[in-house]
């Protein structure tokens, strides 16, 4: 199986942690040239830092929910050469009540999890094209495929990431770029563990306790990991998947039930 990436350019938005950074470092380790994007300098210089024996990363501060940051972080990234891969991963999914959500909530939740994704595929794209090889991979959410009561604006950002990226790969597969949505379900990262704290104190329980409840949930009996996520990332982004394309692929421990 060739899952080699060396002397392709990889470029993973929001990687400060969980399947964003998981991701970096994974196709750096297949032999990628990362750049990645975080809103937090600490997080930024610390994965960064990482001695990767294969391939390099490299780490820009960027807001992928501001249009100006975003376009300056694609401006750095082209300036150091064209691009073979993109992951657009950032995103946030905020739990509110619909009746209570202004339309500026809305537009600055699209901005970050849907038109980051556009801005950023509309400007790599064209390389990929160029050189007859591409990868973009979605992080969408199974709850774009399954929408939540709970995440109304977010399932709805993460509908559109899968919708587009089915368009795009209709058009653009003759060209070499294949592109595919990632949709990842209990998966134990920061957001989960903010999650479960909330229901731990007020039910008067434990994080872990609830994190433990809630993995029984899932059939494989357990929430997956961000590296679990990345390695399927990693897989589409390779020659191994040559010939995948206009796909949803959930992680999910088999908890989704369509046919």
């Amino acid at each position: 199986m060739d899952l080699n990436l060396e002397g392709k350019r990889a470029v993973v938005t929001g990687a400060s942690l969980g399947i964003g950074e998981a991701s970096v470092k994974m196709l750096a380790e297949h032999g990628a040239d990362v750049s990645f994007c975080a809103r937090n300098k600490e997080a930024v210089e610390t994965l960064s830092s990482q001695k990767i024996k294969a391939g390099s990363i490299k780490g820009y501060q960027a807001d992928m929910g501001d249009k100006e940051s975003t376009e300056g972080f694609i401006e750095s990234v082209l300036s150091d050469g064209p691009v073979d891969i993109l992951v657009n991963n950032v995103g946030a999914s905020p739990s509110r009540n619909f009746l209570y959500m202004t339309d500026e909530d809305w537009q600055e939740l699209h901005e970050l999890n849907l038109l980051s994704a556009v801005r950023c595929t509309r400007a790599f794209l064209p390389n990929m094209r160029e050189k007859k090889w591409g990868r973009v991979v979605m992080i969408s959410s199974s709850a774009g495929k399954y929408p939540s009561a709970a995440l109304i604006d977010y399932g709805a950002t993460k509908a559109a990431m899968i919708s587009i990226s089915k368009s795009l790969a209709k058009k653009y597969g003759s060209d070499g770029v294949l592109i595919n949505s990632v949709l990842p379900g209990l998966i134990h990262t920061a957001m989960w563990e903010r999650a479960a704290t909330e229901i731990a104190e007020a039910t008067g329980g434990k994080m872990e306790e609830v994190i433990k409840g809630n993995g029984k949930s899932v059939p494989v009996g357990r929430y997956g990991t961000s590296e679990e996520v990345a390695s399927l990332v990693t897989f589409l982004c390779s020659n191994a998947a040559s010939y995948i394309s206009g796909t949803s692929i959930e992680v999910d421990g088999g908890q989704s039930g369509h046919i």
